[in-house]
């Protein structure tokens, strides 16, 4: 039996020697950028290369995710390696579609390089016959919860009961046979680590708000309408007074705009709307964040005489990385670039549906370097391809080595000392729960 260490060797052997072609497939997805549930090239790219690479796998999940599987010489816990196949849209952005404003400005393109980077390291390198247990590697859609309308007229098809990409794959079941997962996000900081581990993160709701008024002549009769965009302007700063009250700890963030401000400039708007993000570091927070900017929502309808017709979208959890998980991710890293290139885990106060996989099992969510600009912006560009994408497949690819090598004993630990804080049945509960629809009339 091969020791650990000549295996973690040949893994990383393996990938050096496709690094051209890892970093190639994440630069011909940044080449071609596609949002959530609509990754159709992404999907097929990322299917062409399991193939390739002789792994079984099925796609069309959730519409377009793809799984592969590949077993060890032996039975054993299962270890996910995700990656996600969606990009924002920065219109302005220089790898931008110029028909969609897609823009790959958060480096997913270089987690399905990773996806792929890891596949070949741990298939092509003979290690699997020594390992017990399976490794999943998951493409998954729709991380960014944007084009919500889309999304919501694909649910009402019977397409979607979630809107982001990790929930519709729990609803599915398509992660029941998963037993841990981990991913790794591409950064921009001053810090300068080419990794860093697993922070804490915001969870989040996303919310629609229609304010619905009378029309009237704008200049010959204004009093004989009731203006919508005054209702939605009035909710806009009473939101803003709600600030104050947000504690510092719970790390809230309400980030509003209007999706629909009237139709034309001499008619009083009688139908304007507003999309916003609820977000916070626990569930208590973002559900008292979200009681207030309802409230504040109901204020603009009654000021103005009008309507609101208020509807809350279940987004994504908190995310909570495993301990244990992390120290193996963390031992990996430091022996490929060194203590002093490993970062300490903060609070971020973005969100992810990867803290929806981490509610119902052991999961990590750890971070590499490589970019410069600003994350989401136009800016937003890789310049290191080998700390963006070949370290971290590495780092991945040796922690599955170290969790299913000798009878898969680490990777038993860890699920062993693992306290999921919900079961897939109370997540899916919680999920539908936060989904809530009200007219509100004054």
């Amino acid at each position: 039996m091969p020791l650990r260490e000549e295996l973690k060797t040949r893994v990383c052997e393996e990938i050096d020697r496709y690094c051209h072609k890892i970093i190639e497939v994440a630069q011909t997805i940044l080449d071609n950028p596609e949002t959530g549930f609509r990754e159709v090239k992404t999907s097929r790219l990322v299917a062409q290369n399991f193939a390739g690479l002789g792994i079984a796998y099925r796609d069309g999940l959730a519409i377009t995710g793809v799984k592969g599987i590949v077993q060890g010489g032996g039975p054993g816990p299962t270890v996910a390696i995700l990656g996600e196949l969606d990009s924002i849209i920065v219109p302005t952005h220089p790898k931008a579609d110029p028909t969609t404003g897609a823009a790959h400005a958060c480096g997913h393109h270089c987690q399905i390089g990773m996806l792929i980077g890891a596949a070949i390291g741990l298939s092509r390198s003979g290690v699997l016959p020594a390992l017990a247990g399976r490794v999943a590697f998951m493409a998954t859609p729709a991380e960014e919860y944007i084009e919500i309308e889309f999304r919501e007229n694909l649910r009402k098809q019977g397409k979607l009961s979630f809107l982001g990409g990790k929930s519709e794959l729990i609803k599915l079941g398509e992660l029941d046979d998963i037993d841990m997962a981990m991913m790794t996000h591409i950064y921009a900081t001053t810090e300068n680590k080419k990794i860093t581990l697993g922070s804490t993160m915001n969870g989040t709701v996303a919310k629609q708000a229609q304010f619905i008024g009378r029309s009237a002549h704008a200049g010959g009769e204004p009093h004989k309408g009731i203006n919508a965009l005054n209702a939605a302007m009035i909710a806009l700063n009473a939101i803003h007074a709600q600030r104050e009250t947000f504690r510092d700890d719970d790390t809230v963030r309400v980030h509003p705009i209007i999706t629909r401000g009237g139709e034309v400039v001499n008619i009083v708007p009688e139908d304007v709307r507003l999309e916003t993000y609820v977000r916070g570091k626990t569930l208590e927070a973002i559900r008292d964040a979200n009681d207030k900017v309802d409230r504040a929502l109901r204020a603009g309808a009654l000021a103005v005489g009008g309507k609101v017709r208020i509807t809350t979208l279940p987004g994504y959890f908190p995310i909570v990385n495993d301990a244990n998980l992390q120290d193996l991710f963390r031992s990996n890293a430091v022996r490929l670039v060194g203590e002093n290139q490993v970062g300490a885990p903060t609070h971020w106060t973005a969100s992810t549906d990867m803290g929806d996989v981490s509610h119902i099992m052991p999961a990590i969510h750890p971070f590499a370097g490589g970019a410069t600009g600003t994350s989401h912006g136009n800016d937003y560009l890789i310049e290191d391809y080998e700390v963006a994408v070949i370290n971290p497949a590495k780092v991945m690819a040796l922690t599955v080595v170290d969790l299913l090598v000798d009878g898969a004993v680490k990777g038993k630990e860890v699920l062993a000392k693992s306290r999921p804080r919900l079961t897939r049945r109370q997540y899916l509960d919680a999920m539908v729960g936060l989904r809530k629809e009200e007219l509100y009339q004054g």
